[in-house]
């Protein structure tokens, strides 16, 4: 099955929602998880101040979008279940 970059932008859209995070959709905010695309491949980059700065929260390099969508899945779900039982940790 074929991954879509509307599969990833759902997930990216999820993501900016549970960790109350900034949904613009140009990624200017700080805060703000996107896409971001180069060398035929895609990752994720969170704005981390006002000049635009970012951080790649799965690790540096692009991936296909069947392996980003993978990591973020895993990443969801790893915040996900911080959320229901950090306090618990």
């Amino acid at each position: 099955m074929r991954t879509t970059e509307k599969e990833l932008q759902s997930l990216v859209q999820w993501l900016n929602k549970i960790t109350n995070s900034p949904t613009d959709e140009n990624g200017n905010q700080i805060g703000n998880y996107h896409l971001a695309f180069a060398y035929g491949g895609v990752t994720l980059h969170r704005i981390v101040n006002s000049g635009g700065g970012v951080s790649t929260p799965l690790g540096g390099g692009y991936f296909t979008k069947r392996e980003l969508a993978a990591k973020l899945r895993s990443f969801i779900a790893g915040i996900e279940y911080g959320i229901e039982y950090g306090e618990n940790l």
